[in-house]
Formats: C-alpha cells, structure tokens, sequence
C-alpha cells in the first residue's frame, strides 16, 4: 500500500471548498464552479470535486461514511490484524510446547 503525501494544505483545501459551496449562484452549474476554482489553486477539479463530497458527508448534506467513522473503522481493521498475528503465534508456539512436552523422555 503507497502512502500518498498531501500536497495541498487543509487551510487551501477548506478554502476552496468553502469558494465552492459559497460561490454557487456565481457559476451557471457547481461543476463550472469547481473547474474555475480548481484551475486558481492548481489541482485537478476532480480532486476539488472529492473535497467538497467529503465536507458535505461530514456536515450530514450528503450520506456516505463520514472522516470521523472512516478513521475508526481503519483503527479497529489494524487492531483486529495485529490479534490475528497474536493469535498465529499464541496458536504455533502452543503447538511447539505441546511437542516439546510429548518428546520428552517419561521421568520414573
């Protein structure tokens, strides 16, 4: 899994959501809006586009999984794969000391 930078700071980004979603009586369509935005700060209008979705998820305009929920379900997926390693190697070492304990030579 790559880990991608954010090139684009979240001050510039709320900026220019916020220019979006205020500025929509300005343009014919929302997406003239992001277009002519986007080309001002220098990012794709998808990319502006994907910002204003996600604040409106976040602010309960839209539906979808909000930042907040996104970031604990990650939380709880990494937990649950570091137990399942735990796990594996509770599960192995168990293994070896049962073997260990019937090779063992019986003391009388």
């Amino acid at each position: 899994m790559s880990k991608t930078t954010n090139k684009y700071s979240p001050e510039v980004r709320e900026r220019a959501v916020r220019m979006v979603l205020d500025g929509a009586g300005q343009h014919e369509s929302r997406w003239a809006a992001i277009v002519s935005i986007s080309s001002k700060i220098g990012c794709a209008p998808q990319t502006l586009n994907e910002w204003v979705k996600k604040v409106e998820v976040d602010t309960g305009q839209r539906v979808g999984i909000t930042t907040e929920q996104a970031e604990k379900m990650k939380a709880l997926e990494r937990e649950v794969r570091e137990l399942k390693q735990t796990n594996e190697i509770l599960r192995k070492a168990s293994a070896y000391f049962a073997q260990a304990e019937l090779d063992r030579p019986l003391k009388r």
